[in-house]
């Protein structure tokens, strides 16, 4: 569940990048790129994978990766690429290829504990 935002920059294969404020949502899978955004900095679909809404419908949405930086880090990360209108989410995977994780509590992102086994 998003309960706080971060702000970030993602930049695409071209080069092209774009100032991002991010609904952290530990809901969500994947990180979500606004439509606007994602032809801004001139991402293309790379495959479609359907995705399971809370009400339990079946969407088919297209994902591609982009280049995140935030204050705590930066990586490369798979993005959905979504419509007009959509909320930037910051997804579990996103944190996780960052060493994130998400305090409900304080709401506030802090280095997870890596585990070596």
């Amino acid at each position: 569940m998003g309960i706080t935002y971060i702000e970030g920059l993602v930049k695409g294969p071209s080069g092209k990048q774009k100032n991002v404020r991010f609904l952290v949502d530990s809901g969500a899978i994947y990180s979500l790129l606004p439509k606007m955004v994602w032809k801004e900095i001139k991402l293309k679909p790379k495959r479609k994978i359907s995705f399971t809404l809370a009400d339990g419908t079946t969407v088919e949405k297209a994902v591609s990766e982009a280049f995140v930086v935030f204050p705590q880090g930066e990586a490369h990360t798979p993005v959905i690429l979504g419509e007009e209108g959509d909320q930037a989410l910051l997804g579990v995977v996103t944190l996780e290829i960052l060493g994130l994780v998400f305090n409900p509590f304080d709401r506030t992102l802090h280095p997870m504990r890596m585990m070596l086994c």
